[in-house]
């Protein structure tokens, strides 16, 4: 079995040729807001981290697994651990690496913040979930909250004192938000008093701080049905009442037995039982989805952050069983009494492996290309180049949290296959990853849900524009990959692919807005799955590119350069040619899964 301290999580030299040679993340330096940092304090951060996620996290993931968060007394009381690993996270500076310093911030590059979480969640994702979802509250806050609660509530977050979660999903509605019922009444000193019910919120009670800040979907009385009557609350489990913190009747009504993520607790929460839960509203009224959305954004980057880091861990810790696994013989030795050969040295276990590094390393790009285009949003410097960064961040965001989990759970698969029945054994880490990768398929909207995004929104944004964006990006890196001198034909098959995907797009928005509105989503699954294919293979392309680069300027890596440009050979021969079949079943509008009726299942 592999030890905590042999697995790397993520590999270093991956990471830095994702940041230097293949995206230049050090030129985001010649930014205003980011002209105080280099290489080297990027490089500082990621070294704390590295070493904190092997010598301290990693080897409490197990523990954590195996000891889920206990419900005694109307209490959550999560793995003792915790207690020392949370402020641990804190010093990091984490909580704060994108912020600006007037909130104690380091304003350092979403980019570079990331790829260091991304050490933390394959580390231990449930200790990291604490982290991250109290930075989405904090930030909900730094953005949308009165002086009054950035100071009581979200100084309080950022600083490590409390934690934060997002309280959404209701019993009765699911992922229908417009279905939410918690109700919000205003009161005479300018607070609202809450009731309602919450279910799955993750972090929702913890016993190592004080304090957890549910950001919370109401509707205050009044207000019109749907998501236009939806407004948002900071609701504090103890509320600051003077100098000193109160019950807010905010109430654990039971904990989610879950086969992943045990680390976290997912927990039903019922606020003002006792008529007395006070909420404090957080942006306009009846915008508070709007408001949401930008945490939900945030976290849907996180989600995919989440999947590629569990699906690295694995495929580092089955390389390495791989290696050290001797089985068998090759197919043409004829004398058993020869040493048995490692089970790397077998073509079909070099296969999965292959698959598991296209994934991880597709996924892994694809996620980084994505914070660079959320940095430009919010600090490139002109209107239009934020604009535009925009656009394509919109477009890429679900496609970058559902193929690192849908994909990173096939990878997942695939490390626990490769090591065959110990695999299958407890005894083995790759099954309880496999456990915790299902999960980021479902949280922050469901694969389904992020299908239609992509397709009824995202890219038909702004009449094409963002779609347009994209091909401008895809054709900036194929012109690099010809300089290169990488396979032309994966060049041309990336343009290809690409325009079949335009065409698609164009018919399919002219069903759409003559009224053909379920025709037109009905593969939007489908739809994910092909956009998918050609977002990665944009970023295959690239990586190919630069190790084509790498290996014109000689010297030391070799081998690691000729991996990246098998793995891209892979992407191009296997993944890309499913392209026009998707195309095909989007295009005709197949309709054997609406044609079936309940019964005749």
């Amino acid at each position: 079995m592999t030890s905590a301290s042999s697995n790397p999580l993520l590999s270093d030299r991956d990471v830095d040729f994702q940041l230097y040679e293949v995206l230049d993340a050090a030129s985001l330096c010649a930014l205003p807001a980011f002209s105080e940092h280099s290489k080297e304090t990027f490089e500082l951060l990621l070294g704390n981290v590295r070493r904190f996620a092997r010598e301290v996290l990693f080897p409490t993931y197990r523990l954590m697994d195996s000891e889920p968060p206990a419900f005694r007394d109307g209490r959550v009381h999560a793995h003792p651990l915790m207690r020392r690993l949370y402020p641990r996270m804190v010093e990091l500076g984490l909580l704060t690496a994108t912020r600006p310093p007037e909130v104690g911030g380091q304003r350092l590059p979403l980019t570079v913040a990331s790829v260091a979480s991304a050490y933390l969640m394959a580390a231990n994702l449930s200790a990291y979930g604490y982290v991250g979802l109290t930075i989405g509250a904090a930030h909900l806050l730094e953005a949308f909250g009165t002086p009054w609660l950035r100071e009581h509530f979200m100084t309080r977050l950022y600083q490590g004192e409390w934690t934060g979660t997002m309280a959404l999903t209701e019993p009765q509605a699911g992922s229908s938000l417009a279905d939410v019922k918690t109700r919000a009444t205003p009161m005479p000193d300018g607070s609202y008093r809450i009731t309602g019910s919450k279910i799955f919120i993750s972090g929702a009670d913890q016993d190592f701080t004080e304090n957890v800040v549910h950001l919370t979907l109401a509707r205050i009385d009044g207000a019109l049905p749907g998501t236009r009557g939806i407004s948002l609350f900071a609701v504090p489990t103890r509320r600051p009442e003077g100098n000193r913190l109160v019950d807010n009747d905010v109430q654990v009504a039971g904990v989610i037995h879950k086969i992943g993520w045990k680390g976290l607790p997912s927990c039903v929460l019922n606020y003002g039982e006792a008529g007395d839960c006070r909420g404090w509203l957080v942006g306009p009224e009846n915008r508070g989805l709007a408001c949401m959305f930008q945490m939900m954004n945030e976290a849907r980057i996180m989600v995919g952050l989440n999947g590629v880091s569990t699906a690295a861990v694995a495929y580092h810790e089955s390389l390495d069983y791989a290696r050290s696994r001797p089985q068998g013989r090759p197919a043409s030795a004829k004398d058993v009494t020869q040493p048995q050969t490692a089970i790397i040295e077998h073509a079909d276990v070099r296969r999965m492996l292959l698959r598991q590094k296209a994934i991880v390393e597709g996924g892994l790009s694809l996620l980084i290309a994505a914070s660079q285009q959320a940095d430009l949003a919010a600090h490139a410097p002109d209107e239009e180049a934020r604009r535009r960064a925009q656009l394509l961040l919109d477009l890429l965001t679900p496609v970058a949290k559902t193929f690192p989990a849908e994909k990173g759970y096939e990878a997942n698969a695939l490390a626990l296959q490769v090591h065959g029945g110990y695999g299958y054994s407890s005894e083995y880490l790759p099954e309880a990853w496999l456990r915790d990768q299902k999960l980021n398929s479902i949280h922050e909207g469901t694969t389904g849900i992020q299908g239609l995004d992509l397709l009824g929104r995202k890219v038909m944004a702004a009449g094409g524009e963002a779609l347009r964006l994209f091909t401008e990006e895809v054709a900036t890196t194929v012109a690099r990959a010809r300089r290169a001198q990488v396979e032309e034909s994966w060049c041309a098959a990336m343009e290809q692919a690409l325009g079949q995907a335009t065409e698609l797009t164009m018919s399919l928005g002219a069903m759409g807005m003559a009224g053909e509105v379920e025709q037109m989503l009905r593969h939007s699954a489908d739809f994910m799955e092909l956009f998918s294919i050609i977002a990665v293979a944009w970023r295959w392309l690239a990586q190919a590119a630069a190790a084509r680069e790498g290996l014109a300027r000689g010297g030391e890596g070799r081998d690691f350069y000729e991996g990246k440009v098998c793995a891209a050979q892979y992407w191009f021969a296997v993944e890309v040619p499913r392209v026009p079949h998707l195309v095909q079943l989007c295009r005709s509008c197949e309709d054997s899964y609406t044609r079936m009726q309940p019964g005749w299942f």
